[in-house]
């Protein structure tokens, strides 16, 4: 048989798919998953902070814009943090970069909100 040496297969028959051969970056891709995921929470609970901050700008708002408007934001903030995941899983690590660089954005903005400077 093909692969088997001494009742055991060869690390070349283990991998069934040339797709699992990508080992060397499994970790990369890992850690900017992981890097991600941490900042779509932040992204998540800037997000929180800011609607019940009671800004004015929100508290002028009808109370079923405000309930529309925080799902619609909400529903928003998973898309981009799904695909910025699914970016990072299929072989764009550096994609992780992006997303912190919106999530800085996010930061800022939510900062200028909650300290009443806007």
């Amino acid at each position: 048989m093909d692969g088997v040496q001494d009742g055991r297969f060869s690390p070349a028959d283990k991998w069934r798919f040339p797709s699992d051969r990508r080992i060397a970056i499994v970790a990369v891709m890992g850690l900017a998953t992981f890097v991600i995921f941490l900042a779509g929470v932040a992204n998540f609970a800037l997000n929180r902070a800011v609607f019940e901050s009671g800004h004015p700008l929100l508290v002028r708002l009808p109370r079923s814009s405000r309930l529309l408007g925080t799902r619609v934001a909400l529903l928003t903030e998973f898309a981009v943090l799904f695909f910025a995941l699914l970016l990072s899983v299929e072989g764009w690590p550096a994609f992780a970069w992006a997303y912190l660089a919106y999530t800085s954005f996010n930061a800022v903005a939510a900062w200028l909100i909650l300290s009443r400077k806007v």
